[in-house]
């Protein structure tokens, strides 16, 4: 018997990570969690789940699981993961990884304590394109990075329901977008600590999604448009932009331009500009359909039970998912405050 696997949530993102646990022969999906009886029994009719549970607490109190996935809304994040670490079940938990620096910081205790593995799915991470781009940088073919430009953008839509909540997501577009822009780049960079941060977010494109979803003013109170940067320690520097509904946007979800002093690197389309004219393209298709493909969850997946199984600590793990935490509330500060926030 492979790694028993248990989901909680029954949304878009927990059907994508029940069909990557379906692609690996090794794993096993054996419950699933969720408040809602009905799409609960539709989810676990469609991928075959045996075991379903109203809470966390149910299902740990059943037991025969090794590991669970968090693809709940973001302020269950928490509370779910902690319940699991504590209980010494191994957590891969969405992003955001919770709604605040505190949060974040007690799932991280919890996981150190308890010696369950802690993972956070920054999915872009085991994309082929981002782990090309990263190896051209850690071997400095485009020498020292002074700056980056990145985007988590929707153009012409945006997501509804609990998203749009404050209470339930903990902020908008930044949170939901402009996190897959920022750890990008991080991780382009080789995950450096953050110095800095100075932002500007905002709420303008309410009236656009009202007149897309009918007559009344569905509750819609975070943002919608944010612009971030982030000074590093070792002095890069990166512009991140993050958004729904907007008109336009110079690049696809995780798209990330790298300036640096020997070249120019790209994802979406990837490639480099060096010295001398020199291009150089790795022969990666754009654009891609769909741009944010299975295989990429898969890989991710896969990564996290080679973990499990060979008790490795995660990367991405508690403290990148942290480190971004941190990165995002210091861009909400510095927008109410209109300063640089210094971390």
């Amino acid at each position: 018997m492979g790694i028993r696997i248990a989901i909680t949530g029954t949304g878009f993102i927990s059907r994508v990570h029940a069909q990557a646990v379906q692609n690996i022969p090794s794993i096993e999906l054996v419950a699933v969690v969720n408040h809602r009886s009905e799409s609960m029994a539709d989810f676990a009719q469609a991928y075959q789940i045996p075991r379903r549970y109203a809470n966390v607490e149910e299902l740990l109190n059943d037991g025969q699981i090794e590991a669970l996935v968090v693809g709940t809304p973001n302020f269950l994040h928490a509370p779910q993961a902690i319940t699991a670490l504590n209980a010494g079940v191994h957590v891969l938990v969405e992003k955001p990884m919770a709604m605040n620096t505190q949060e974040a910081d007690h799932m991280l205790t919890a996981s150190q304590r308890s010696g369950a593995l802690l993972m956070v799915a920054h999915c872009w991470r085991f994309d082929p394109e981002v782990n090309w781009l990263r190896e051209q940088v850690a071997n400095g073919k485009v020498g020292s990075v002074i700056r980056t430009k990145g985007y988590g953008v929707h153009t012409d839509w945006g997501p509804g329901n609990w998203f749009t909540k404050r209470k339930f997501a903990g902020g908008g577009a930044v949170v939901d977008m402009g996190i897959h822009a920022l750890d990008t780049a991080r991780y382009l960079l080789g995950d450096p600590e953050p110095e800095s941060v100075y932002a500007r977010i905002g709420t303008y494109y309410r009236d656009r999604r009202s007149s897309s979803v009918g007559p009344g003013q569905p509750e819609y109170n975070v943002d919608d448009t944010g612009i971030i940067l982030v000074n590093w320690q070792g002095g890069a520097v990166s512009y991140i932009e993050s958004g729904w509904w907007q008109y336009h946007s110079d690049g696809p979800e995780a798209a990330t331009q790298i300036y640096g002093t020997k070249g120019f690197g790209q994802l979406f389309p990837t490639h480099l500009k060096l010295g001398g004219g020199i291009r150089v393209d790795p022969g990666f298709s754009y654009p891609r359909q769909p741009h944010a493909p299975q295989s990429m969850y898969d890989a991710q997946m896969r990564y996290f039970v080679d973990c499990i199984q060979n008790r490795q600590i995660p990367n991405p793990g508690g403290k990148e998912g942290l480190t971004n935490i941190r990165i995002l509330e210091a861009a909400y500060e510095s927008s109410r405050g209109g300063e640089i926030v210094r971390l």
